[in-house]
């Protein structure tokens, strides 16, 4: 792993691999880089890939306060270090960061963002003791069934989750779960402001799943009307995890938007 120090001093991890053109991975909620690790030998083959740890979690620091704001510079730290210009994929949370990371990173080529969770006119449905549940079951160390919680709130269906939990990268999931709650609370305070993206004229991939909770079409149509170049590629079949369920599909997308002229 190596490290770039983000703008409060906090060290932030990545793993590089492959040779070409640069692509930042930026991973979601509950998890760490090793998210990214089966896709990793195909985008290999096509870019000089740098697989972020978002801080709290696998190799980087978790400075106090935390922040969004504070997510936001780690990515634009990665991005900044990388010599030339630089493509960006974020899923979830961390398209969140990665969108707002778009707005101060200096040498951004292109931008894809994978169903960040933002709020419109459409709210995550959820009981309203949710966070305290997750709290209650990391209070009681059993951090588990924080994460299956949450998933419960992205709606992720029995069989993504029965496949999540067969894959290597699950145990990193549980021991990220500290980070939900602070996650979840930076989501629901997050406001989006069409106007700071007017003049974000960075070529941008919205990846959205055909079977995806009427939050993230949402949230990915309020982009599409807020971001002056910008495009939507519906993952059919899909939902909020295809990198996991349709990873030829998922790559396919990627691959063609960051490798092609447009």
């Amino acid at each position: 792993m190596e490290h770039v120090i983000s703008k409060d001093g906090t060290p932030i991890a990545y793993e590089r691999s492959g040779k070409g053109p640069a692509l930042v991975l930026v991973h979601g909620t509950t998890t760490d880089h090793t998210h990214w690790t089966p896709l990793i030998p195909k985008l290999e083959q096509y870019f000089t890939v740098y697989a972020v740890d978002r801080r709290g979690r696998g190799e980087s620091g978790d400075t106090q306060p935390y922040a969004v704001q504070r997510e936001v510079e780690d990515i634009a730290a990665v991005v900044d270090s990388i010599p030339g210009t630089v493509g960006l994929l974020g899923h979830s949370y961390g398209a969140l960061c990665s969108l707002e990371a778009a707005l101060v990173t200096t040498h951004l080529h292109k931008l894809a963002l994978y169903e960040p969770p933002i709020y419109t006119t459409v709210k995550q449905s959820h009981p309203p003791d949710t966070l305290d549940r997750i709290k209650a079951h990391l209070k009681a160390g059993r951090p588990e069934e924080a994460v299956l919680i949450l998933y419960g709130i992205a709606q992720i269906t029995t069989n993504e989750l029965n496949l999540l939990r067969s894959l290597p990268s699950w145990p990193a999931r549980v021991l990220a779960a500290h980070t939900i709650p602070r996650e979840q609370i930076s989501v629901e305070n997050y406001s989006f402001d069409p106007d700071q993206f007017r003049n974000l004229k960075t070529p941008t991939l919205l990846l959205v799943g055909a079977e995806s909770s009427s939050f993230y079409k949402a949230a990915t149509e309020t982009l599409h009307g807020s971001l002056p170049n910008s495009r939507i590629a519906e993952l059919q079949g899909q939902q909020h995890a295809a990198m996991v369920t349709a990873p030829d599909l998922f790559l396919r997308e990627v691959i063609n938007f960051f490798v092609g002229t447009n």
